[in-house]
């Protein structure tokens, strides 16, 4: 009886390790394949669509992307982007210590990296689960994706909008054209709107997307000149 309960869960742990291998190798596949293809749906378009807010979305090839629009997210959400690693450890580490004194409201510190990784892969929220999921796949996409293909992929599945995600569609939606036309104010009134895109909405202007979106304007002109920025934002 014994041997047979041994065989038995040698057999088990067998398949649970042939389970884990597949699932390892399948997620990788996907990954190198997402470095040339675009993501077919996430699990955040999923959830609007379900819950009724919508979906509308358009992706886009880089070179199609506003060059204004590349310029204003990295000035907004992530200055240090051409730079770190997937993270931002001084911003993450101030983050930690205004949660503890305040928390009741929560502070983020994600790069663009780490936003993309949590769109294109994972679900929304809070849990350790999910943050150390976003780890892995946040240093994954850096070592396979490279910079340019992870702020190309974060301008398509980016919510922008209620039930609006990506450039293009937030630019039909608010501008009535194409992303590549968007002008560095109409690229700044979108980067605006990122940290609550629902919240903090394009049209109608919230006091909110008007002030920042000064504040973005000058950051970008900051910004641009660094040649470290200008390689991943130009298309040539």
């Amino acid at each position: 009886m014994k041997k047979e309960n041994t065989t038995r869960k040698r057999s088990v742990w067998g398949w649970v390790k042939r389970i884990f291998l597949f699932l390892f190798l399948a997620q990788l596949f996907y990954i190198i394949i997402l470095k040339w293809v675009d993501p077919p749906v996430t699990l955040t378009q999923l959830g609007s669509l379900f819950s009724g807010d919508g979906l509308k979305r358009d992706y886009v090839n880089g070179d199609e992307l506003s060059y204004n629009m590349k310029l204003a997210v990295i000035a907004s959400e992530d200055q240090i982007f051409p730079d770190h690693d997937g993270f931002d450890w001084k911003s993450i580490n101030k983050a930690m210590k205004y949660n503890e004194k305040k928390p009741n409201r929560i502070k983020g510190a994600s790069t663009i990296s780490q936003q993309t990784a949590k769109n294109v892969f994972l679900w929304q929220g809070r849990s350790w689960i999910r943050k150390a999921f976003e780890v892995y796949f946040t240093k994954m996409i850096e070592w396979i994706w490279g910079k340019k293909r992870i702020l190309e992929v974060y301008l398509n599945v980016i919510e922008m909008g209620k039930g609006i995600y990506g450039t293009e569609a937030a630019a039909q939606a608010y501008f009535k054209k194409p992303a590549g036309k968007l002008s560095r104010r109409e690229a700044a009134m979108i980067a605006a709107c990122l940290p609550n895109p629902k919240k903090l909405t394009v049209k109608p202007l919230s006091r909110y997307v008007a002030g920042k979106c000064g504040w973005i304007q000058q950051q970008m002109q900051n910004l641009e000149d660094d040649p470290d920025v200008q390689k991943i934002i130009r298309t040539k």
